[in-house]
């Protein structure tokens, strides 16, 4: 067969427009549905033919090696449900012809790299795309795509047109195949200090997936909760400073004379009886929605004895902290409006 001959009538579109298109790697069955009949496929995708299977099911239309925009459409392809794959049948801009899948997105390294991790491998090194999907879907690791499920599939979110596992999944699967504590932690500090996603995130994602019980993992979680708390600190700091609030106690132990001890508190004011929590636990969740802990009782126990304790997350701390610094000039303010506190000790921390 000529394969530079015209298709006949059958096909709806000439087949060099198919191939001159934004992504040229199609399913065999979106082929079909263009009109090229599976014995021209098989045809063209023979040794030496102008195209290559690259997936079961799954044809580039050219005979090089893919792009990384090709590999991951590919990838996609092969694991999505087909009947969610649409592209349209024009040519145009390459977003208006971007596919929706259902059921399937990237996730590990590349899922990393699409989010912009400069600690993650590039793209065209990766050897394996993990293709995140449900449990239950009938797929098997094949060639470049390595399946990943889950019992519950997170909403992704688009990047490069293509749908990508939310930050703290996507860190979560490159982790479960890492060995090095260095190398995890180094993945977790950028997410954090990157601006990607919060510790309690990573830490809740980490978790789900039972990643905590390998003793590396948990050494980087260790130190990123520790580095975290620190530069929280160094932020609370600031705040005192920069916005003229009295210079409090810093990080105190209150205890009732003679009696048990209350809490640790990062600054306390004495005279006005006001204290100041930097809450790392839950900064992921409103106050309304934070469970009664041991340490929301100890905060209720500090407020019965007249103590106005001011909660302050890492992240307020960072993206509103004249905010927390009003809130705080408020209470101190509003000291002498209240009935006196009890008389509590106060000890270094």
């Amino acid at each position: 067969m000529n394969h530079d001959s015209p298709l006949p009538p059958l096909s709806p579109r000439p087949l060099h427009h198919l191939a001159a298109g934004p992504r040229r790697v199609l399913t065999t069955a979106q082929l079909r549905s263009h009109g090229v009949p599976a014995a021209e496929v098989d045809d063209r995708c023979r040794p030496g033919g102008p195209w290559q299977r690259f997936l079961p099911g799954v044809v580039l239309l050219h005979p090089g090696p893919p792009s990384s925009e090709e590999r991951l459409h590919a990838v996609l392809l092969y694991a999505a449900r087909e009947r969610s794959v649409r592209v349209l049948a024009q040519p145009g801009p390459a977003d208006s012809t971007a596919p929706h899948y259902e059921d399937a997105m990237i996730t590990g390294p590349a899922g990393l790299a699409l989010h912009g991790f400069s600690s993650a491998p590039p793209l065209p090194s990766l050897e394996f795309l993990d293709v995140l999907v449900p449990r239950l879907r009938r797929l098997r690791s094949t060639g470049c795509v390595r399946i990943v499920r889950t019992p519950v599939l997170p909403a992704p979110e688009r990047v490069a047109g293509v749908p990508v596992a939310p930050v703290a999944r996507a860190l979560a699967d490159t982790v479960a195949g890492l060995e090095g504590a260095g190398a995890v932690l180094g993945l977790l500090r950028e997410a954090v200090t990157g601006g990607h996603c919060e510790a309690t995130a990573l830490v809740r994602e980490l978790t789900a997936a039972k990643l905590l019980g390998r003793p590396h993992v948990v050494r980087a979680v260790d130190s990123l909760l520790a580095e975290g708390r620190a530069h929280a600190e160094d932020g609370l700091y600031r705040m005192v400073r920069a916005y003229g609030l009295p210079e409090p106690l810093w990080n105190v132990d209150l205890r009732l004379p003679g009696g048990p001890h209350l809490g640790d508190l990062d600054a306390y004011w004495p005279e006005q009886a006001v204290a100041l929590d930097l809450d790392t636990r839950r900064e992921d969740l409103p106050d309304g929605d934070v469970p009664r802990s041991g340490h929301a009782r100890g905060r209720e126990h500090l407020e019965r004895l007249g103590i106005t304790v001011v909660r302050v997350t890492p992240r307020r701390l960072r993206d509103a902290a004249e905010q927390q610094a009003a809130v705080v000039r408020t209470a101190l303010m509003a000291a002498d409006d209240r009935d006196p506190a009890a008389y509590v000790v106060v000890l270094p921390r």
